[in-house]
């Protein structure tokens, strides 16, 4: 079984051609509103996607990290958010912050919790793809409460007196503890990493995932 896991992981990481300049190494929902979206049953990982998908991913993002926005803007992230779409892919996020302590300041720990909020509100994915696609430099440490707050106004229905008061708050705190904890304690290489079906995928040059279909023998990882 642990062979075949192998298999399959190699053959779905070629197919989302993966680039990955590891922190340490947007995601182009067309109908974001449509997708899925909870908490995870851990309390660590923000689920998206139908929960009787064949494939589950597991994502690990730091939201400072560079590499974490150009797969998701330039990448394989478009690509996978569309099988999720699709039903044929869930993608467990797993929020990591650890570039706070590298570069300083609490930026990564913000944008987690105001993601945190934004899934209250049913608004993860989408607020998930404005702050990639406006993302400070990760010098700047630019993930400010007013910047979080700012970014939240392009995403109809999410600002709100709920909403605003967490970010300012850090209501999420223990939520995002524990999703730096999960990062840490995981097998991830750096961000963005990712699992498929509990196997690391290994880094691959980026390529195109149009070359394929759900119907490819890769995408069969239930026994």
């Amino acid at each position: 079984m642990l062979v075949k896991q192998a298999i399959r992981a190699i053959a779905i990481a070629t197919v989302l051609g993966l680039s990955l300049a590891a922190c340490g190494t947007r995601t182009g929902y067309a109908n974001d509103a449509d997708i899925p979206e909870s908490l995870g049953t851990d309390g660590t990982t923000i689920v998206v996607g139908d929960e009787g998908a064949d494939t589950t991913i597991r994502l690990f993002e730091d939201l400072r990290c560079p590499a974490c926005e150009e797969f998701e803007t330039q990448g394989a992230g478009a690509e996978l958010s569309k099988l999720a779409q699709k039903g044929s892919v869930q993608v467990h996020y797993t929020l990591a912050s650890f570039l706070d302590d590298k570069l300083g300041g609490n930026g990564s720990k913000k944008a987690a919790n105001a993601l945190r909020a934004a899934l209250e509100e049913g608004k993860f994915v989408e607020y998930h793809q404005v702050l990639y696609a406006h993302q400070p430099d990760e010098a700047l440490d630019g993930f400010t409460d007013g910047f979080l707050l700012k970014m939240a106004s392009r995403v109809e229905g999410l600002r709100g007196p709920d909403f605003d008061a967490a970010v300012r708050t850090m209501r999420y705190q223990d939520f995002v503890t524990a999703s730096e904890k999960a990062y840490q304690e995981s097998s991830a290489y750096g961000t963005p990493s990712l699992e498929l079906s509990g196997v690391k995928l290994p880094e691959f040059e980026r390529g195109y995932l149009s070359q394929y279909t759900e119907s490819s023998p890769v995408w069969t990882t239930k026994p």
